[in-house]
Parts: structure tokens; sequence; C-alpha cells
């Protein structure tokens, strides 16, 4: 009778963690899923009180401050980047964006981060080598950061907060659009290209004001 007890335990234990297993299967699935489905928010103005000028980094060979401050008056996305991830060709987009827009008042700052699926293992040296010979990027990057939890840089807890939870990074190249005045104006998905209508329109836009 006690053999039967336990094997009708043990019976019961197993299929609950089946279940538990295949919910954590079907909750990846769906977080990855949503990855590679374009979504953007525009950020409501009351969302925003604190500026993003308020903000540095630090760059990533010389160290010296990147201070967002520097760039009022001017647009800024700002992108989480990594060397190993499915969306590191952005790096040929977030290139052409920053030729094409530099010069009308656009800077671009990638933020080298090894928080989603450890994919910029790399030291900073290794990156701004890789990022400059495989995509000739010149645009401004950062020393490596984390961008959620609670030890994400300043600049991304504030935007994580301004944009309500909504507009977090989830995976890698997730973009932040920063208007003239320092007020979070739009936030964009890993899917969505730095070439995307969406994403010109709205730096047009910012520029144009």
């Amino acid at each position: 009778m006690r053999s039967w007890l336990i094997v009708c335990c043990v019976a019961l234990v197993s299929a609950a963690l089946g279940q538990y297993k295949m919910r954590k299967i079907i909750s990846s699935t769906l977080l990855l899923a949503g990855l590679f489905i374009d979504s953007s928010g525009q950020v409501a103005a009351q969302e925003t009180a604190q500026s993003a000028h308020e903000f540095s980094f630090l760059s990533i060979d010389e160290k010296t401050p990147i201070n967002l401050g520097d760039y009022a008056g001017k647009a800024v996305l700002i992108v989480n980047t990594a060397s190993f991830c499915g969306f590191t060709k952005q790096y040929n987009g977030l290139q052409n964006l920053w030729k094409k827009y530099e010069a009308k008042g656009l800077v671009v700052i990638g933020v080298p981060s090894n928080d989603f699926g450890a994919q910029e293992p790399k030291s900073e040296r290794e990156i701004k080598n890789f990022c400059q010979g495989a995509f000739g990027v010149t645009f401004p990057l950062t020393q490596k950061y984390r961008v959620k939890g609670h030890g994400a840089h300043p600049f991304y807890a504030w935007a994580n907060k301004a944009t309500l939870g909504k507009g977090a990074p989830r995976w890698n190249f997730h973009k932040y659009l920063i208007g003239p005045d320092g007020k979070l104006i739009a936030w964009y998905s890993s899917a969505v290209k730095p070439m995307s209508a969406n994403v010109i329109t709205a730096v047009e836009t910012a520029l144009s004001k």
C-alpha cells in the first residue's frame, strides 16, 4: 500500500513539473515571438517630467563623458547593442541613419550591453574594433552598461519609468528617440529597423522642431 502511495505521489509531482515546464516553454516562446513583431510607442509629455539631458555615459574608448545635455537642440537615438545577436546587422541601418541626418542634427548613440542572451561578452576595445571593422560605425559608442533591472544605467531607469514599463528593452537593439528639448519622444522594439518609415518620420519630425 505504501509503495502505491509513493508511486502516486511521484506521478503527481512529475505531472506538476511537466505543466510548469510547459508553461515556461510557452512563456519563453511568446516572449521571443514578440521580439520579431514591429512595435513602438509614443510617450506622453506628462510622463517625462525629467529631461534626458541630465544623464551621461562614458565613451567606449577614452572613458570621457558623453553628456546628453551637450546635444540640446538635437534629436538623439539611443540603442542598446550587442555583437552576437540576430539584430546585429542593424548596425548598418544605424550607421546609414546617422550619415543621412547627422548634418541635420541627429545623434545616434550605441550602448553595448550583455543583458540579453549574454550576446555582448567582448571588451570595450574589441567591441569598438568589431563595430568599426565590420560595419564602419562612426557614431558614438559607450562603454558596456546594464540596461535592465536594478543595476540599469540611470538613463534606462528613467526611460523605463517614462514609458510606464511598456517601452523597456526586451532584447538587444531597442531604440529610444529623444527630442531636441531632452524629452523622450518614442521607443521602438528590436524588430523595428533603424531606416524604417516609422523611425525616419519621427526623426524628421523631431528635427523640424
